[in-house]
């Protein structure tokens, strides 16, 4: 038997003007699925809190956590679970790498369906459409401020900050060429971090060592050049 994880919220506004009591939730989740054949794990609550912003909310949080693979995460509506676009499209996306479903009884979204599954998928791309949008934006916002030559925080390697302005270290800039030089000929960024070890480059913040997530950054500010 397929398992369940059901999510409901209110506010006490909410309550008293839509009639959305949490038992009313409860009792609709709980309905489908015995209808549907499946074992309700257990149910998070939310109660009196605003849908405003999904982050501040214990239940939500932890009910995605225990939607795992296989199971489905049931919700009165998706207006208990997002009251943004932005929110719901998160949730969409991390439910759909989790490899668990999504059920909102008065939208009658199912992804447990064909035709639920391709809803799905369609909150996925529109995800991935709109992290790439603000990627976009922000690297024509960096791109825009080196070619000023204005500072964006921190200060990349390979440059100093002189009364507000970016001036190219020299030997930085070498080590920055080198760097590029060795990914493009496929060594990994934990490769990489290790050659620059090995030669007692100080890294630019002033840390012991250079580790895989410090060489990425250096190739993700070259890529705004």
């Amino acid at each position: 038997m397929p398992h369940a994880i059901g999510y409901i919220r209110v506010s006490t506004q909410e309550q008293v003007t839509e009639g959305v009591s949490l038992a009313a939730q409860r009792a609709r989740i709980e309905a489908w699925c015995v209808a549907n054949g499946y074992e309700l794990d257990t149910i998070f609550t939310d109660a009196g809190i605003s849908g405003a912003t999904m982050n501040k909310r214990e239940g939500l949080q932890a009910a995605l956590k225990a939607a795992t693979k296989g199971t489905a995460l049931v919700a009165y509506s998706i207006s208990r679970l997002a009251r943004s676009t932005r929110d719901m499209l998160t949730i969409a996306d991390d439910l759909e790498k989790r490899g668990a479903d999504l059920v909102s009884l008065t939208e009658k979204i199912d992804t447990t369906s064909a035709a639920g599954r391709m809803v799905f998928r369609m909150l996925a791309v529109l995800s991935e459409f709109e992290r790439d949008q603000i990627s976009e934006r922000t690297i024509a916002a960096l791109r825009h401020k080196r070619k000023r030559g204005e500072v964006y925080a921190p200060v990349p390697f390979g440059y100093t900050q002189i009364e507000g302005r970016l001036i190219e270290v020299r030997e930085e800039a070498r080590i920055v060429r080198d760097i590029l030089k060795l990914r493009e000929a496929g060594a990994t960024l934990r490769t990489i971090a290790a050659y620059l070890n090995r030669n007692r480059v100080q890294p630019k913040q002033g840390g012991a060592a250079w580790y895989a997530s410090s060489v990425r950054a250096v190739l993700q500010r070259q890529a705004v050049a």
